[in-house]
């Protein structure tokens, strides 16, 4: 392989959808359950609607979409430390979590968020 002078550096973000007139919703969802915090959005972008949201170096952008429809399978994988103290504190905030054990090295669960875009969980095993 040829080493180019140019190439990806990283993931800048992940957009996901959402309907019309979700944001408050998604506002409390990715604050205060994924324990995210809202970053503000360019002017131009923010009159179309959705909100941006951070953690660290990780960004998720909900970007309205007004024929909405979940994607059944598509899904940003995040990952995380202490999973199961995080499984609980979502179900606690009423998401429901699915664990799945098929990931060799690591432990993960997958929610939904309150629009139903899927998240996958994970922690590498010790």
């Amino acid at each position: 392989m040829t080493a180019l002078p140019y190439g990806l550096a990283a993931v800048d973000h992940v957009q996901l959808a959402a309907p019309p007139g979700s944001e408050d919703t998604l506002r409390a969802f990715y604050t205060d359950a994924l324990g995210m915090t809202e970053i503000p959005k360019p002017p131009v972008l923010a009159a179309r609607g959705g909100c941006w949201f951070a953690a660290g170096p990780v960004q998720l952008h909900l970007g309205v979409e007004q024929d909405f429809h979940p994607a059944k399978k598509a899904h940003p994988g995040l990952r995380v430390t202490g999973i199961e103290a995080y499984a609980a504190h979502l179900e606690a905030h009423g998401a429901d979590v699915t664990w799945d054990d098929d990931l060799p090295g690591h432990r993960r669960f997958y929610a939904h968020d309150p629009v139903g875009n899927r998240l996958e969980f994970l922690e590498p095993d010790a």
